[in-house]
This record gives C-alpha cells, sequence and structure tokens, in this order.
C-alpha cells in the first residue's frame, strides 16, 4: 500500500492557471463560516459584512438551515419541472403570502427572475394592443440601474461598464431619471408596456427611492395600463426591515424578482406576479431544468422559518436605526473622509470622500468584509442574524480605519 501523499496546489495558483479572469477578487481565500463570521484558509477570523452580497440572510451554517438542506440531499435533490415536488408548492404558498394574491415562477438566480419580468412585460404589451406583438414592447427603467448580466437584464442596465463589448443590445428600454415622477412620465407612450426599478439602486452607490416616487410610479402605471415592475433581489427578503422594499411606501408592484437572500446561500430566485397578471404566462412560454428543486425549496423554507422563529424582520428594523445613526454620527465627525451615509435597515452605503479600494483593503485587514458600489461607496450588508454588538463592532472598526 503506497504511502504516497497528494499534494493539491494553493488555491491562489488554481485560480491563477484555470478560472477565468473576470473578477477583481480579494486576495484570501475563504475556507469555512459560521454565524457571521468566516475563516480564511490561514485561520484568519473576519466579520462577514459583505453576506455573499446580500445573500447569506441567516449568516453562514444557521443549525436549521444546515439540517433542512441535509435531510433534503438524502430525500430528492432535483426532479425537474415535468413533475410537481412539495417543496416548491409549499414556498410558493409562503411567498405569495408576503407579496399578495398571485403565482410564483422559480428560477435559479436574480437575472433570471428579471429575464422572467421583461418576458411578461411582453406579453402584457401584445394583450395591452389588442395580441399585435411588437405594438406595446419598451420598458422604461432608471438611469444607473442595475438589474443583471444576461441580455436582457444588461440592456436594462444603462451602465457603460455592464454593457461595452456585447452591442447590439436587445431593444425597448428607455432610461429615465431615479426618484424624477415626471422623466419617467414623459417617456411613456402608446408603445410603453411597464416600468422596471430598484427600491434601492444597490449597485450604484446604495440609492433609495422616495416613498412619494414609488406611489407616483404606481399611479402613473395604473393610468397607463402599464406594469409596474420591482427588482427586489437585493432589497427583498428582510433586508431593509420589511419582507419586500415596496411595503415601505406602501406600494404593491403587479410583478417584482426575487433571489439572493430567499435560499440563504443555495442558489434560487423567483418572480411574484399578481392575479391577473401572472394568468399571461401559457404553459411553454417560459422554463427552466433547476428552477425550484427539492432542495432549492427547502433552503428557501428554512430561511422563512427561521425569519418567523426569531422574528428577523423586526430584528432589523430595530437595530438598524442606532446602527445607522452611529454610522452618521461616525460620517460628522469625519466629513473630509465620509461624504455620506444612505440606506435602510441593513442595507448601507458609506461614500467616502476619496477612493474606496484602500479602505476596503484596510477594513478586510482589520477583520470586517464587506462589499464595494458605485460613487465610491463601501456597501455593508450584515447578515440578518447579526447582534447590536456585532453592528456596532462594525462601526468601530470603520472608525480606526477612517481615523488613521
Amino acid at each position: 500500500m503506497s504511502n504516497t501523499t497528494i499534494t493539491r496546489p494553493a488555491t491562489a495558483d488554481l485560480y491563477d492557471a484555470y478560472v477565468l479572469q473576470n473578477y477583481a477578487r480579494a486576495p484570501i481565500t475563504l475556507a469555512r463560516g459560521n454565524g457571521t463570521h468566516v475563516w480564511d484558509d490561514a485561520g484568519r477570523d473576519y466579520l462577514d459584512f459583505s453576506s455573499g452580497i446580500a445573500v447569506s440572510a441567516l449568516g453562514h451554517c444557521h443549525p436549521h438551515w444546515v439540517a433542512a438542506v441535509q435531510r433534503q440531499a438524502a430525500e430528492l435533490i432535483h426532479v425537474s419541472n415535468l413533475y410537481r415536488n412539495p417543496n416548491q408548492g409549499e414556498l410558493a404558498r409562503r411567498l405569495v403570502g408576503y407579496a399578495g394574491p398571485g403565482r410564483i415562477f422559480f428560477c435559479n438566480s436574480g437575472a433570471e427572475a428579471n429575464e422572467a419580468l421583461i418576458k411578461l412585460s411582453r406579453l402584457h404589451g401584445i394583450a395591452k394592443a389588442g395580441g399585435v406583438e411588437g405594438k406595446s414592447y419598451k420598458v422604461i427603467c432608471a438611469k444607473n440601474a442595475f438589474h443583471g448580466r444576461t441580455f436582457g437584464a444588461m440592456s436594462a442596465t444603462p451602465q457603460e461598464k455592464i454593457q461595452k463589448g456585447f452591442a447590439p443590445l436587445v431593444p425597448g428600454f428607455v432610461f429615465a431619471e431615479f426618484n424624477n415622477l415626471k422623466s419617467f412620465a414623459g417617456l411613456v407612450d402608446e408603445q410603453t408596456a411597464a416600468i422596471l426599478i430598484e427600491p434601492i439602486q444597490g449597485e450604484s452607490g446604495i440609492n433609495p427611492a422616495t416613498p412619494e416616487f414609488l406611489r407616483g410610479l404606481r399611479e402613473l402605471c395604473t393610468k397607463h395600463n402599464l406594469l409596474l415592475m420591482l427588482d427586489e433581489i437585493q432589497t427583498g427578503i428582510g433586508r431593509t426591515g420589511k419582507f419586500f422594499c415596496c411595503e415601505h411606501a406602501g406600494v404593491r408592484p403587479d410583478a417584482l424578482s426575487m433571489a439572493k437572500g430567499l435560499g440563504g446561500g443555495m442558489p434560487i430566485g423567483a418572480m411574484w406576479a399578481r392575479e391577473g397578471v401572472a394568468e399571461l404566462f401559457h404553459a411553454g412560454q417560459h422554463g427552466t431544468t433547476f428552477g425550484g428543486t427539492p432542495i432549492a425549496c427547502a433552503a428557501g423554507l428554512a430561511v422563512l422559518d427561521v425569519f418567523e422563529k426569531e422574528n428577523l424582520i423586526e430584528k432589523v428594523s430595530r437595530q438598524s436605526a442606532p446602527w445607522m445613526a452611529a454610522l452618521k454620527k461616525l460620517a460628522a465627525e469625519y466629513p473630509q473622509k465620509i461624504a455620506d451615509v444612505r440606506g435602510i435597515g441593513y442595507l448601507v452605503g458609506v461614500q467616502m470622500a476619496n477612493d474606496i479600494a484602500p479602505v476596503i483593503a484596510k477594513l478586510r485587514e482589520a477583520g470586517l468584509l464587506v462589499a464595494s458600489s458605485g460613487n465610491n461607496t463601501i456597501r455593508v450588508l450584515p447578515p440578518l442574524v447579526a447582534s447590536e454588538q456585532e453592528l456596532a463592532k462594525s462601526v468601530e472598526i470603520l472608525r480606526g480605519v477612517v481615523a488613521t
């Protein structure tokens, strides 16, 4: 019997040699996680306030989530949508309970959920035009929006860094000024089928829509028989202290997309469409091989279980206010370093006065992981299970960095 030890190459070397170079990755390798913390392959501990870009709603390896996924993995993982599976039906029921009467389409990511919204807008446009295709198909989106990197979602994302190199794009998207109702109203014509926006622009500096703007869009869409479609991929699933961010404004859209936190780390996306709109889709018009698998839906159900058992949404609402106040106080103490603090709940942007790359690196060295956003903005995304003490610790780590 051989005693030969197999030596594995270093992870960094494997990435350098074999992984597509389409990301600017931080120079660390994360090996394990628990709660709000992750550890790299050298054993160093970090407070993870990037949350996998708002995915790890329950933090890492929550016991209830782990047990649910392990149990489902031993029973049934995948059957395709040629058949029913109990978890998909139950998760759809519970999500409709949060969103309102309607139906759910399951997919695998936020971009796919937005593609479903875009296809829904085309179907609505055809119905609006009396069955004529190509007469009503335009979607009004916001400048500086981000809806994904598939061709439809990318075409709805008016950012050069996203679109460059991929022309020609999908036609039918026009762009108005975010939080400017007149700008949106001015683009409505007989070819318009829908309006699509993020309640908070997450990739462009954490810019919240005002309640008045969202309510105005709702009235505009109702007046002109347009679909109001909300991209709640990053803002939904409790991140802002409501299950969906649009609840803060008292607005119910005609359809919305969700993903990220829904699976707690398991890839899953979903589109909700209200009654009277969901029926636009007929058998064969849209589909996915992996959407709504038993194991993905088991993960989603486990997330909702923990939300309800641990009152996480109420916890986010309660704890985010003093945390935001502490961040704003820090900004007031260092106005030459911090230009602004924006956001709702656990979706917060700290806009720096200068380049954020060195700041993010220093925060990482100090043991805090965060993400970036546009306009020199640090995106801070605590797991929804984060404690008051951990929120306070994030402020103190940021203080130590900006004070130097």
